[in-house]
């Protein structure tokens, strides 16, 4: 069995290392240098090479590069490969993914996938074991995947210990902005709000709580990665921020008034997330 992945950053450096461990002849392509020789060094593939090659040697293909990059690729990467092999990629947003390849003559061996996984680090060197596993993978227009390259790539999550689960691009790129991309740029924005108050990092370091660094934690992620994500899924985004600024004048407003009836009212709201969170575990167990 041979699989090929194109990048070898965190997600597909992390498929790389467990599909490698199961079995899989690993055949890797990272224009990025430097990513090349560190997934070499880390072990991540059996063969760095380059795409022709790639194409040319497997029998599925995962695109593990950023969002910005995928729609530009993949039309040219479908156009490359034969009618038996399948590609799949890793994007966090769908709907421009989906749409880039819509007409085109091999849209049968794409699946439109998204391991919901991941970790503030990035880079070949922060490919880990059981990165995927007891997560969920979303799969977008299924319908459109002839079923032998659904079923195989199907195979390849569960490999990784995903459950997978089916939704359409638009709803997949509203979700994720409410669930995913919105606590990013929290994360972001928390970190901007004490840095620009506290002028000795000193100080933090001394007074930071756990909860601090569990809520600042993400925004160690990436620029480059989540700047793609954020401008791919803009408006979805924008409407998520919208309703998040809308509550963070709520708390503002009953904190300059000393309400403290409307507060304990918000957070018992709040509070609610317990119900979400506990079905989560529970799917999950």
């Amino acid at each position: 069995m041979k699989i090929g992945i194109i990048g070898l950053g965190l997600i597909g450096g992390s498929i790389a290392k467990e599909c490698k461990k199961n079995g899989y002849e690993v055949l890797g392509c990272d224009l990025n240098a430097a990513h090349a020789a560190e997934a070499l060094k880390y072990e991540l593939v059996n063969r760095m090479v380059d795409l022709d090659e790639l194409v040319y040697e497997v029998d599925t293909i995962g695109v593990c590069i950023p969002v910005d990059l995928i729609a530009n690729m993949l039309p040219n990467l479908l156009t490359k490969i034969n009618a038996n092999q399948t590609v799949f990629d890793v994007g966090s947003t769908k709907k421009e993914i989906c749409d880039a390849v819509r007409n085109h003559e091999k849209r049968n061996r794409f699946v439109a996938a998204h391991p919901l996984a991941g970790t503030e680090f990035s880079g070949p060197k922060a490919a880990i074991f059981d990165l995927f596993k007891n997560k969920k993978n979303l799969i977008c227009e299924e319908e459109l995947s002839d079923r032998d390259a659904l079923a195989h790539t199907l195979k390849i999550f569960e490999l990784l210990g995903m459950q997978s689960s089916f939704l359409n691009p638009n709803e997949h790129d509203k979700h994720m902005a409410y669930v995913s991309h919105l606590s990013h740029v929290t994360a972001f924005t928390l970190a901007l709000t004490v840095l620009d108050i506290e002028e000795d990092e000193k100080q933090i370091f001394n007074l930071a709580s756990t909860g601090f660094e569990s809520t600042v934690r993400l925004a160690k992620s990436s620029p480059a990665t989540w700047s793609s994500i954020f401008e791919k899924n803009s408006e979805h985004l924008s409407d998520a921020l919208g309703n998040y600024i809308k509550h963070l004048e709520a708390f503002k407003k009953v904190i300059d008034e000393g309400d403290k009836t409307t507060s304990i009212e918000l957070m018992s709201r709040a509070n609610d997330i317990k119900r979400v969170l506990n079905g989560i575990a529970l799917q999950r167990s």
